[in-house]
């Protein structure tokens, strides 16, 4: 896949989109959700599937919905609340961490660019992209496992790791396509382009894929 292919093919993508679940910080954002929520909610997706996030976020929120209401509760109220996702231990200790940074350090705000939610307890830069593009409609590229194995199956970047494909697409992809580029390929992923045996047959934009890796596809 090349530049040139790209509109035609963010085209498809999106005409295919309008039958696929929206992602789950996509579809906050849609529901005016704050940045607090969406860097939060964001946290806790991490290695959790969206059908528990979704589910769990709200419970949360409901006890607290802002780093000065999060610093009320205690590291085990917040982990009994949030215990379906993975790692709730951890993302307990988080939340309540980048909360209280949030309010000695920021105001309370969260943070607008990704090198100050990089540095954030619990982050890392999937998270601070997707926060910067989601919460304050900045350029970003979230890359998640999706993102890296599509694009790589494409041919379009050749990467090792989701970090060194957010570098190459900085360096390749026009910025037209940043932010949606994650939103896109989720759902794509879940329902055509498969880690394994994936929809070849069913994919909108078979013609512009050089099918890298793909040895068995459906």
């Amino acid at each position: 896949m090349t530049n040139s292919d790209l509109p035609e093919t963010f085209r498809r993508l999106r005409a295919a989109a309008t039958h696929w679940v929206v992602p789950m910080v996509y579809a906050m954002k849609q529901k005016g959700a704050t940045p607090y929520e969406i860097l939060i909610a964001s946290l806790l997706s991490a290695r959790t599937l969206d059908t528990t996030t979704t589910v769990v976020y709200p419970e949360l929120f409901k006890l607290a919905n802002t780093p000065e209401k999060m610093l009320r509760l205690s590291e085990a109220q917040i982990e009994r609340v949030i215990h379906r996702v993975a790692f709730s231990n951890a993302k307990a200790k988080q939340i309540l961490g980048l909360s209280r940074i949030l309010v000695e350090h920021h105001d309370g705000r969260v943070p607008d660019t990704l090198e100050e939610l990089d540095e954030l307890p619990g982050v890392g830069r999937k998270i601070a992209n997707l926060t910067v593009t989601m919460a304050f409609d900045k350029p970003g590229i979230t890359v998640d496992t999706h993102v890296h194995r599509i694009v790589n199956r494409w041919g379009y970047v050749k990467t090792k790791t989701p970090d060194e494909t957010e570098i190459a697409l900085r360096e390749k992809l026009p910025r037209a396509y940043w932010i949606e580029i994650n939103g896109l390929l989720i759902p794509f992923g879940q329902n055509i382009c498969r880690p394994t045996n994936p929809f070849c047959s069913k994919c909108p934009i078979y013609e512009f894929c050089e099918r890298v890796g793909v040895s068995k596809s459906r």
